[in-house]
């Protein structure tokens, strides 16, 4: 038996016994090496790739940059488009797993790579649903998931004809990433701000605090809920700025969260990871923001902070290995590492050496060659069980570690 392509299993011994009480033959099971897909190469690309070690997987990546953040970690690079057809359905002939590291794919190829028999993890359906933002706010809506009133606009001419949903942010349907493609309506004079394009407007909540719950779904349906994490933004850049794992919320806001974001995620009827955000208000409803079909921000801190990550569980649902463990080991934070305002180009990291030393901090860095204001070059994760600690070494890290471009602007 030719077993190179394979990883041997010594299971044990089976439950019957033979005979004059030997002990039952030892099973082995053949593992085979799977060949799976990323479609997309940046950090989370980058992250997955890392946990891949662990398993017998061959990866290969498909992103336009060959010098993207997973270029050189995977087995095989190949440079294409992953919004084009043919470069999709190219990437995926020689594979029998795909998966995505971002939503912006081309989602007709992969229904047709999944005709052939390929697994596509998300499944082309639920992607389709989420990569456009009037599609998610409908399927909230049918399946009577909560979430803020809306309207759809196809120009900023149409905003005042909802003007009852004023404050609002308007999202852009697609094309929209890392607070891009939102625009805030506090009045009507900031009607002219508005985008000229399909997109949904969106009454603003008034929000008590932002939370995000990660649901993994096996192939087989079951599910595992992470810990709810809290997310506060930079409110400038619209983005993440730091997170605090578990969140300081109520056992009844708990309950009504963990409901929600396991019913988006069975409605989605897919397999994978999946990361709902949502708005706690000030008379603690519980409203869904958005859903993301894939490893996510909200969930960089279980690489050290939980027992199985959200990387580490995104390959079990891929080769179907039971769910991993979700709890946490200690409480955590996670702080994105932005590029500093005020400059672009090449990289540079100033403080890294005195983060470095700081004991339960945890750093990654992107990889990414060039920098510019605002754009998320690494994240940094502190584990303690003390909640005043982790702040304090978050702001450390802040003021500490900064990350520019060699040109001024």
């Amino acid at each position: 038996m030719d077993l190179r392509r394979g990883l041997v299993i010594f299971v044990g011994y089976t439950a019957r016994e033979e005979r004059g009480g030997r002990r039952g033959k030892s099973e082995i099971q053949i593992v085979k090496m799977k060949k799976v897909g990323i479609l997309g190469g940046g950090q989370l690309g980058r992250m997955l790739l890392q946990e891949a070690a662990n398993y017998p997987v061959e990866v290969t990546v498909m992103e336009n940059d060959p010098s993207c953040p997973a270029a050189h970690l995977c087995d095989h690079f190949i440079k294409g488009d992953i919004t084009k057809f043919e470069d999709v359905i190219a990437f995926g002939n020689n594979l029998d797993i795909i998966t995505i590291e971002i939503e912006n794919v081309n989602v007709e190829a992969l229904v047709e790579l999944e005709n052939q028999g390929k697994i596509i993890i998300p499944r082309p359906g639920a992607l389709n649903i989420i990569k456009n933002k009037i599609h998610q706010k409908e399927f909230y809506l049918q399946h009577e998931i909560p979430s803020a009133d809306f309207a759809i606009v196809n120009s900023k001419n149409e905003i005042l004809d909802h003007h009852h949903l004023i404050p609002a942010a308007q999202k852009l349907a697609t094309g929209g990433y890392d607070g891009k493609g939102v625009q805030l309506i506090h009045t009507k004079e900031d009607v002219a701000k508005g985008f000229d394009a399909p997109s949904v407007l969106e009454k603003m909540i008034d929000i008590q605090k932002e939370i995000a719950i990660i649901v993994a779904v096996a192939q087989d349906k079951s599910t595992t809920l992470y810990p709810p994490v809290e997310m506060v933004f930079d409110p400038i850049l619209n983005l993440l700025d730091y997170q605090i794992c578990p969140a300081d919320i109520k056992e009844n806001v708990l309950w009504k969260a963990e409901a929600m974001a396991i019913s988006v995620a069975r409605n989605l009827n897919s397999p994978g990871i999946f990361a709902v955000e949502m708005f706690v208000d000030k008379n603690d409803n519980v409203w869904v923001n958005e859903t993301a079909p894939r490893v996510h921000n909200s969930g960089h801190h279980t690489i050290e902070a939980h027992y199985s990550s959200q990387f580490d569980m995104l390959w079990r649902i891929l080769l179907e290995y039971p769910l991993g463990n979700t709890k946490k080991i200690q409480s955590s934070i996670m702080v994105n590492l932005l590029g500093a305002d005020g400059y672009k180009g090449e990289t540079e990291y100033e403080g890294l050496k005195e983060v470095l030393s700081i004991p339960n901090v945890f750093i990654h860095l992107y990889g990414k060659a060039t920098t510019k204001p605002g754009r998320k070059m690494g994240h940094a994760t502190i584990i303690s069980d003390e909640k005043q600690e982790l702040l304090l070494q978050a702001k450390k890290i802040k003021r500490t570690l900064s990350i520019k471009g060699k040109e001024k602007i």
